[in-house]
């Protein structure tokens, strides 16, 4: 008899084989109710509680564009990029996040989703910070910057500049080009900048810069998202011989490995290459002629990419 899954064993399930999509809106869904359960608390405990929980949750989760904040509190340039503290500022952004990862881990490497939102996140906080300094309307003004809009953007122009002319159903009816939609969005960000209405219009265009260049030479050493990677997983490495080198058993395990699992860049970039390639032609096939014209084995190939995060 099979067992029906429950509620529980679908979410580890998602996690682990969902992509870095849904890995992505996690981490943002369990910072948003990390803050908002300690800003309840912070009410139930009365009027001093309640400043000191958000005063403590500002320094840590905002990035603010006061000199003296920015200065003191500089790590807010990266976490303010995974914070959210309205629930409609959560639910929007990760609406978009899964829509525009899921198709971009589907034409890209899965490595590159965490560069790009990261680096795009990072840029686009630091376009707003930096246009508060040139442009006199926004001189003395401190701003508080907080969520993945410029994250987003980044993905999301990374694929309309990478495949143009791809097209999305809008409202499951209209055919649009990834491109027009990202014009629609830039120009939308353009036109309202210098209003007050309480959107990082900056950090938008921040990250729709990343996205243009991070397809730029895409499989070459000085891409931006592939020099990204290649540190961190310099770090790891690092980390990792660190790690074994506390023992000799491990050190030992680890060389006598290392000439079958170990890749040069050339190697590893030929491959991505390849692999590339094969996902470009599968998604013009569906451009042209739709998902049903593909054959079992590009169907196969096309969801193992999906999966594989």
């Amino acid at each position: 008899m099979q067992m029906e899954k429950t509620f529980i064993d679908d979410f580890k399930y998602q996690l682990k084989y969902g992509g870095n999509t849904i890995k992505l809106i996690f981490l943002n869904v369990t910072i948003f109710l990390l803050i908002s359960i300690l800003e309840v608390f912070g009410r139930l405990m009365g009027l001093d509680a309640q400043l000191e929980i958000n005063k403590i949750l500002s320094a840590v989760f905002t990035l603010q564009t006061d000199t003296s904040q920015l200065i003191s509190h500089p790590w807010g340039i990266f976490t303010s990029i995974f914070a959210h503290f309205s629930f409609w500022h959560l639910a929007m952004n990760m609406l978009f996040l899964y829509f525009s990862g899921k198709m971009f881990e589907s034409i890209f490497d899965k490595s590159r989703m965490w560069g790009t939102y990261i680096i795009g996140g990072i840029t686009g906080s630091l376009f707003e910070v930096i246009a508060h300094y040139i442009f006199p309307v926004m001189q003395g003004k401190s701003a508080v910057i907080v969520g993945a809009s410029g994250s987003i953007m980044a993905i999301f122009a990374a694929m309309a500049f990478h495949r143009p002319r791809l097209k999305v159903q809008l409202f499951g009816i209209f055919p649009v080009p990834l491109i027009a939609l990202a014009g629609f969005f830039i120009l939308t960000d353009v036109l309202a900048l210098g209003l007050n209405d309480g959107t990082a219009h900056f950090a938008h265009l921040g990250g729709v810069v990343i996205g243009m260049v991070s397809v730029q030479n895409l499989y070459g050493k000085r891409n931006i998202i592939s020099i990204f990677s290649n540190f961190v997983n310099r770090i790891n490495q690092f980390l990792r011989n660190i790690n074994s080198s506390n023992s000799k058993l491990k050190v030992k395990k680890g060389w006598a490995t290392r000439g079958k699992d170990f890749k040069t860049d050339e190697e590893y970039n030929n491959e991505k290459k390849n692999r590339q390639d094969k996902i470009d032609l599968i998604l013009d096939k569906i451009s042209k002629s739709g998902y049903d014209s593909l054959t079992k084995t590009e169907k196969a190939f096309l969801f193992d990419q999906s999966k594989n995060g």
